[in-house]
C-alpha cells in the first residue's frame, strides 16, 4: 500500500513506516501530522482517487529538523564591475510515515 503526497508545492510517494524530507512544516519533533493524500493504492492494488478521498489522511510524526545543502548564488553585471555572492539554505522537516 502506498499514498501520494503533496506538501510545500511537491508531490512524494510514501508507505507505512517510511522516513521522507520535506520542506519545513510547524511542530516540535514528536509531533503527529496529517497530511492529505491525492491518490491512494491498495495491498490488492485498486487506486483511489479525487472525491473518494474525503476524509482519509496520511498520519505522520516529526522526527527532526535541519537545513539543506548550501547553494552559492552569484549574480553579475557585464562590464560594470558589478557582481554579489549569496548563498541560501532550505530548511526542512524528516517526518516518518505511521499510517494511510
Amino acid at each position: 500500500m502506498y499514498a501520494v503526497i503533496a506538501t510545500g508545492g511537491k508531490q512524494y510517494r510514501v508507505q507505512p513506516g517510511q522516513e521522507v524530507t520535506i520542506e519545513k512544516l510547524t511542530g516540535a519533533v514528536g509531533d503527529a501530522v496529517e497530511l492529505t493524500p491525492l491518490l491512494v493504492v491498495g495491498d490488492d492494488g485498486d487506486v483511489t482517487t479525487g472525491g473518494d478521498l474525503d476524509g482519509r489522511s496520511v498520519k505522520a510524526t516529526i522526527t527532526g529538523h535541519d537545513k539543506g545543502k548550501r547553494i552559492r548564488v552569484f549574480t553579475y553585471k557585464n562590464k560594470s564591475r558589478q557582481h554579489k555572492r549569496r548563498g541560501h539554505r532550505q530548511h526542512r522537516t524528516t517526518v516518518r510515515i505511521e499510517e494511510i
